[in-house]
């Protein structure tokens, strides 16, 4: 069976419509140093187990080092930390100035986060130019109230109630 020819330019433009929650994944390396990586692309798996997912770059130099430490920390961004995900997502050090702790599952969470999931790895898959990685939940808290930040049509925002 062939796949349809799609142009990446195209399909990239079309799916910008639907708009993407923002989320730190961080972990620690083995000097217990913090690692940190952006992504838009994560989302709940599963109620029973509790599982969720994320997608990284196969050209990622930070997703395999966080893969090599077994287990992650989701950290949801809100709409007002515009400049601390640009910050995140840069090059150098990019936790300067940044409020975080260990937590009891020995993973770094952003202490200004709205939520925090903290899981351990179960599965990794290749999905095309990604990596699918499936995280089993071993702890979560809501950390403070807030609107999430939303990644739409190639911005920032945030989430505007109707009603």
């Amino acid at each position: 069976m062939s796949l349809p020819s799609i142009d990446s330019a195209h399909f990239r433009q079309v799916l910008s419509h639907y708009p993407t929650g923002v989320a730190a994944i961080t972990s620690l390396d083995e000097s217990g140093q913090p690692l940190v990586l952006v992504v838009g692309s994560f989302t709940s798996v599963s109620l029973d187990p509790p599982l969720v997912g994320f997608l990284p770059d196969k050209k990622s130099t930070t997703w395999p080092l966080i893969h090599a430490t077994g287990h992650f920390a989701v950290n949801i961004l809100g709409s007002d930390q515009q400049g601390l995900c640009r910050q995140l997502a840069g090059k150098g050090e990019k936790m300067d100035g940044v409020a975080w702790h260990v937590s009891a599952h020995d993973l770094p969470v952003l202490d200004d986060a709205l939520v925090s999931i903290e899981c351990r790895i179960a599965w990794v898959h290749e999905a095309g130019d990604h990596h699918f990685v499936l995280g089993q939940v071993q702890a979560m808290e809501v950390r403070r109230e807030g609107d999430p930040m939303l990644f739409h049509r190639g911005r920032y925002g945030g989430f505007a109630a109707q009603g």
